[in-house]
């Protein structure tokens, strides 16, 4: 259905740990903004899920001069955590036009959100690494190329929790003897301010350190693999493997191999710049993409979701640049 321009729009970028959308003018200008907890329908089911955004999108359409009436928009973009297989996106989709927002309403991963927030055109590749690991692709003609995301099961490691697992598993048998010294053994039981891994795998087993706060650990990895050492290192280069199996095939996917494309990477991980990954991921890609031009994406997600909104309006080009100045980016 085609978008009329004359109405108003809504971005949403929902992640795992918070929710922020805004109400656009078909010129890009941002006349309303709210921001929410975490979007988890897998946690508390679509429709409850799906209540909890309404509750911030209804703070946006107030602050857009809204306040007395129900949100109605031209055109819903909404870029969803956990809407990683199309069944997934379809029920959320039905979900969101069932509220009445608007007739037009497009679903995509959240990922997709990044990915067009780093590019000018939606013409490339975005690698996410935040908590879990992420990949999509698209190009202007509508084509993408993604992957289901949902953990082991779909072949996906890495992430900051992964990595966090990982460096655990690594430093219980360095410390025990089944494995290689490291000074992971060391480094992560003090960052809880304990002196063994076995001290730490009892706080851990026994809820004396909360199980959300593992993640904490993976900024440990880092700075112990750039002090040398060589388990760390391993796991770092692994990631690195990651990051470009995953935007070589998406860009082979797309037919973007054999020309210049953008590969964009963001999330927490991939966002702090880690000099060795950085570096191992540059060259593993100059092997394998060797065409492809390597970005970081650190505007908003809601950037992306509002961009993807004016895409489909096919609104005028300086809206989208209006867009991005609001933003900073």
């Amino acid at each position: 259905m085609g978008v009329n321009l004359n109405g108003l729009l809504l971005a949403v970028d929902a992640g795992n740990s918070k929710t922020d959308v805004a109400v656009l003018a078909p010129d890009g200008s941002v006349l309303g903004a709210a921001r929410g907890g975490g979007f988890q329908p897998p946690v508390v089911g679509v429709s409850t899920a799906v209540d909890t955004l309404a509750e911030i999108v209804g703070r946006a359409w107030a602050e857009a001069g809204g306040a007395g009436s129900a949100p109605a928009f031209a055109h819903v973009t909404a870029c969803l955590a956990n809407a990683d297989l199309p069944v997934e996106e379809t029920a959320l989709q039905a979900e969101l036009l069932g509220r009445g927002w608007s007739p037009s309403v497009r679903v995509h991963n959240d990922t997709f959100a990044i990915l067009r927030a780093g590019l000018d055109e939606p013409r490339g590749v975005a690698v996410v690494c935040g908590a879990g690991i992420n990949c999509v692709g698209m190009t202007p003609d509508g084509r993408t190329a993604r992957f289901p995301a949902i953990g082991k099961i779909s072949g996906d490691w890495g992430g900051g929790s992964g990595m966090a697992e990982e460096a655990l598993w690594f430093a219980a048998r360095a410390e025990d003897g089944r494995g290689e010294p490291s000074e992971l053994a060391r480094a992560l039981p003090a960052h809880f301010g304990l002196d063994s891994m076995y001290a730490l795998i009892e706080a851990l087993h026994l809820g004396l350190v909360p199980f959300e706060r593992r993640h904490e650990l993976t900024p440990v990895l880092f700075r112990v693999s750039a002090g040398g050492d060589p388990v760390a290192l391993s796991l770092v280069h692994r990631l690195a493997e990651e990051v470009v199996a995953l935007s070589s095939v998406a860009l082979g996917r797309l037919g973007l191999l054999d020309e210049e494309a953008p590969v964009m990477l963001g999330g927490s991980v991939l966002a702090a710049r880690h000099p060795q990954l950085e570096e191992r991921i540059r060259a593993l890609l100059a092997e394998r993409a060797p065409k492809a031009v390597v970005g970081f994406v650190t505007a908003p997600p809601v950037l992306g979701a509002g961009l993807l909104a004016l895409d489909e309006a096919a609104a005028a080009p300086d809206a989208a640049a209006r867009l991005r100045g609001h933003y900073g980016a």
